[in-house]
């Protein structure tokens, strides 16, 4: 609305305000359902980017508990290059043989030690990748879904235009897939990868 009082809408603004103030059941039940569609399309879109979010902050996690690991692994790595030095170093005359023994005792129970630490966090990581991809999954069922209710929307707009029963029928079947689909997402059943 500009300062003038010129008014512009478009088309199904038009013929939802006439339903709403004439005597047009068609109309109204068209208006009436366009409004629960969009309320459940918000909601699953909600769903949707609140589900790839959570896939990502995981992905997040699987990566730092890799770096973590990949740490864990370049100090087993240094612990190795230790311990190789001191089973050189016994080889050599004139050394500590003892010492030189006792260092790689020391190395190799602290590398074991690496190594545990760095295969759980391994394993860690995997959990995290598996949990990012089976929330994935389940944000590909709510874009679907809410998919389906814009698409039922659309119709329901057409529907309007046109007033064919026709095509409101097809609005109800689409938006009633979307929320099957939905539903599914919600039970964590998954069919849309």
């Amino acid at each position: 609305m500009s300062g003038d009082g010129f008014h512009v809408h478009g088309p199904h603004d038009h013929e939802v305000e006439h339903a709403a103030h004439g005597g047009d059941n068609f109309s109204g039940k068209i208006a009436v359902t366009t409004a629960i569609l969009a309320t459940v399309g918000a909601l699953f879109g909600y769903l949707a980017g609140d589900t790839q979010n959570n896939a990502a902050m995981f992905k997040n996690n699987a990566a730092i508990k890799k770096t973590e690991a990949s740490n864990q692994w370049n100090y087993y790595q240094a612990k190795s290059n230790k311990q190789n030095l001191a089973e050189l170093a016994i080889s050599l005359p004139g050394v500590d043989v003892e010492k030189y023994k006792a260092s790689v005792a020391r190395y190799q129970k602290e590398k074991e030690e690496i190594k545990h630490e760095a295969d759980k966090l391994d394993a860690e990581s995997l959990e995290w990748d598996k949990k990012s991809e089976e929330v994935m999954h389940q944000h590909h069922q709510w874009a679907v879904a809410m998919t389906a209710e814009q698409i039922a929307i659309s119709l329901a707009a057409i529907t309007l235009l046109t007033r064919k029963t026709w095509l409101a029928y097809l609005a109800y079947g689409v938006a009633t897939i979307g929320v099957i689909l939905g539903a599914l997402a919600w039970l964590h059943i998954g069919i849309v990868h």
